[in-house]
């Protein structure tokens, strides 16, 4: 906390000794939120490090995982640690759910001109939804319904059981689509059907647009059951939680039993949470290929999830069809519609390009993970993981039952700026390697 602050205070006086005064760039509110994030995770990760818990790269790995709310550890043994640390890993789930940066709009509204760029730089989705004029507003009120949800999942999970501490910290860590727990075995520890449901609920929640909730409040819940986005992600995992069951109960599961780890887990994976009700490794291949598609498709835009997120793929299969029904018919003028809405070509390119992106990005640290001396299975379902914000990948390394320990010490550095790519959704961080962006004094 001393460094924290000190770093603060030093900036802030070197900031007023400056001679003149702007509101920030465009490009100054990206670089400035890539190195608030990369600021973050090393000043989190120093807990890890004082007390030997873990090495620096394995430190900066947990720090980064919570903060981007993945959920992936380094630690082989979670359990014994003092209660202090193992909260300060919830913590950081709660603090990087909903963003650093709009909750740093949200409690210092003096940077005002700034916050659009700050804004910009860290929100999902192809179409900015603002719930009030201003933007502190905007971040105030996300941050309120934030913490709103995580009273009442607590409420809840103490109803069902849960002592206070386990409450907390898991309706935290639930609420921001994290994964973290107490415990090696996961929300598996608690053997609750109750808290189980709780959380899945929760999780499928957080997984939504919160903008959309603020409207839903404003207006109803007509507005809910409008939404594209948020109706395809219902139906997404109302389809792939009753594959799943039909899938385990077909592999000689009850049906009771079968349902109850399908929807905990398409729930947790959806959300790209990464909680674990049950060891999913030793599920048959069906199910496992449902929860590996919700690496990439994600919760919806405007959550705390992460993933390509489910409006795109409503848009990119909206798209699809336009152009089959073109191909039939040359002379058909039939726009792609969203919400009821045209989309424009141009928005339905910028779609195109960030899908194919996120795959040649997941190709790519895929290739470069293996070099590190990874395993084929673990770093494609490692990199899906943390490019996803998911958490646990397949196999017995980093499986259900397993943890990102015995990666090597690249290979952790690696994932972790994964992690981070895939928080602020690629263009913020890689367009810091164009030459452009660095090149002339515009203030673009």
């Amino acid at each position: 906390m001393l460094l924290s602050v000190g770093a603060g205070f030093v900036l802030k006086k070197f900031g007023q000794k400056l001679a003149f005064h702007q509101d920030m760039t465009n490009r100054e509110g990206i670089l400035t939120v890539v190195l608030t994030w990369m600021t973050a995770a090393f000043l989190a990760s120093l807990p890890f490090m004082m007390t030997d818990m873990l090495d620096p790269f394995g430190a900066f790995f947990e720090a980064m995982s919570g903060l981007t709310t993945t959920g992936a550890t380094a630690l082989s043994e979670i359990e014994g640690w003092p209660t202090s640390l193992l909260f300060w890993r919830i913590w950081l789930h709660w603090i990087g759910g909903l963003g650093i940066i709009v909750i740093f709009i949200a409690l210092l509204p003096t940077i005002s001109g700034s916050a659009a760029h700050l804004f910009n730089a860290e929100s999902s989705g192809f179409e900015g939804e603002r719930i009030k004029p201003r933007l502190h507003k905007t971040a105030l009120t996300l941050f309120s319904i934030y913490g709103q949800i995580t009273i009442i999942a607590t409420i809840l999970l103490k109803i069902c059981g849960l002592d206070f501490y386990d409450a907390v910290t898991h309706a935290m860590s639930a609420v921001a689509t994290g994964g973290f727990s107490g415990y090696n075995d996961s929300v598996a520890h608690f053997h609750n059907v109750g808290a189980e449901v709780v959380l899945g609920i929760v999780m499928l929640i957080s997984g939504g647009n919160f903008a959309l909730y603020f409207n839903v409040h404003q207006r109803g819940f007509r507005v809910l059951l409008r939404d594209d986005e948020f109706r395809w992600y219902l139906a997404l995992v109302m389809v792939l939680t009753g594959i799943v069951t039909i899938s385990l109960v077909d592999n000689g599961q009850a049906f009771g039993s079968g349902l109850r780890d399908a929807f905990f887990q398409i729930a947790s994976f959806a959300s790209t949470t990464g909680y674990v009700s049950a060891d999913y490794d030793q599920w048959p291949a069906v199910a496992k290929m449902c929860l590996m598609l919700l690496y990439f498709t994600g919760a919806c835009a405007g959550s705390t999830a992460g993933g390509i997120k489910i409006s795109r793929f409503v848009v990119l299969l909206r798209g699809i069809q336009t152009g089959v029904s073109k191909a039939l018919h040359p002379k058909e003028k039939k726009p792609i519609l969203y919400n009821g809405r045209r989309i424009d070509n141009s928005v339905f390119s910028v779609v195109l390009v960030f899908f194919f992106l996120y795959v040649g990005v997941f190709v790519f640290f895929s290739a470069a993970v293996v070099c590190t001396g990874v395993g084929l299975r673990e770093a494609v379902t490692g990199v899906a993981s943390c490019i996803s914000s998911a958490g646990p990948g397949f196999g017995p390394v980093i499986g259900a039952t397993g943890n990102y320990s015995t990666l090597p010490s690249a290979a952790k550095v690696l994932l972790a700026f994964v992690m981070l790519l895939g928080r602020l959704e690629m263009y913020t961080v890689l367009i810091l390697f164009s030459k452009k962006f660095w090149q002339g004094n515009s203030r673009w």
